[in-house]
């Protein structure tokens, strides 16, 4: 059963890239301020990053997506050989299913055996204990570990677990003894600040806000799970939920207002389309960002070959941005840069009490 759930979200997930394609989202609702002599030579430009002990060359990274099943052996497969090519890190899809079926092992495996010298992160869900986590990082020989928090999928998925309540003294432990750095992300519905200061407090400094407008679980489930009377399925779906959640841009505005520890790293993922929606994230707080559903694309219809191109292009094009903005690092990306937040981003940030003008004016003299 878990291996024909891990293919249904593959083929779900990638079906919803052709509906998200050339659709706007909240990125849309940040823009730059253009002056036209602030640009610099992008040759001067250093798109590098810091996250946490790593040193990105671009400040982008290859999010979780599958594993678990013959159908993403081969796209995991691509997705390592582009990661190896480009030095972009990569994370895992949920390894839970290979401790639980040993059989399936060879679908994440080949991640770290295409790239055997890159940054390579084990995913694993939420509600997990420490031997878990240990044991994801062993299969990977894994860099790091990704936790993800999936309240909103695991409520609708069928055989989701609901056992909510034991996930935080279960990241505590992890966070407390585990002996590689852990970040912890949702999976496309947000983190908020609140949720953030409760990760800090265990000791948590790596936090991914994973917003809504990419995949969407929610709908995934919702689509896989259909029921015998149309009758019924009208009324046993959760299209309500679908909604639910925050953007990255909502999470990023939301973390902005609140003190955080200064070794805190926040990365960003969710909806994210193309280089301008990475420099977007960057300026609002994100030292890199992340993307899943788009690569998932490029990998099963361009294999190995496509996604490196693609990579490449968004690295060029970052660091030409950068040029454009006058920015020559990412710290001039995230405190120099001037941005009107307007649109749905903007009224829900009212809504908060978040002061979004003051985004307008960081690069005034």
């Amino acid at each position: 059963m878990a291996q024909s759930r891990k293919d249904d979200h593959i083929r779900l997930a990638a079906a919803q890239q052709d509906q998200l394609t050339g659709a706007n989202n909240a990125f849309d609702d940040v823009d730059f301020i253009h002056h036209a002599l602030a640009g610099i030579n992008d040759d001067a430009v250093d798109i590098s990053t810091r996250i946490g002990p790593w040193r990105l060359a671009a400040p982008i990274y290859i999010n979780g997506m599958t594993g678990g099943t013959d159908m993403a052996t081969p796209i995991n497969t691509a997705l390592a050989q582009a990661a190896a090519a480009t030095g972009v890190p990569m994370a895992s899809g949920s390894v839970a299913v290979a401790l639980e079926q040993p059989e399936t092992a060879t679908s994440f495996t080949v991640i770290r055996e295409h790239n055997p010298d890159g940054i390579v992160w084990a995913n694993l869900g939420a509600g997990r204990t420490l031997d878990h986590a240990k044991a994801a990082v062993d299969l990977l020989n894994a860099d790091g570990l990704q936790i993800h928090l999936n309240p909103i999928q695991e409520t609708v998925m069928p055989e989701g677990s609901r056992n909510f309540s034991d996930w935080l003294h279960l990241i505590d432990d992890i966070a407390a003894n585990i002996n590689v750095p852990l970040i912890i992300k949702e999976v496309g519905f947000g983190l908020s600040a609140k949720t953030v200061q409760q990760l800090t407090a265990m000791g948590v400094r790596i936090v991914d806000v994973a917003g809504t407008g990419g995949t969407n679980f929610a709908r995934i489930e919702n689509d896989r799970t259909p029921h015998p009377s149309s009758a019924i399925d009208a009324h046993a779906k959760w299209d309500w939920l679908e909604s639910m959640g925050l953007t990255a841009i909502d999470c990023l505005l939301d973390l902005a207002e609140v003190p955080q520890p200064e070794d805190l790293t926040i990365m960003a993922s969710g909806g994210v389309r193309n280089p301008l929606d990475v420099v977007r994230a960057q300026a609002l707080g994100a030292k890199a960002v992340g993307m899943a559903g788009p690569m998932l694309k490029v990998a099963m219809s361009d294999g190995a070959e496509g996604i490196t191109e693609v990579l490449d292009l968004f690295i060029t094009r970052i660091r030409q941005i950068y040029a454009l903005l006058g920015a020559a690092n990412v710290d001039a990306v995230i405190y120099e840069t001037d941005l009107m937040i307007t649109g749905r981003s903007a009224e829900r940030a009212r809504a908060r009490n978040i002061d979004v003008t003051r985004f307008a004016d960081r690069g005034r003299i």
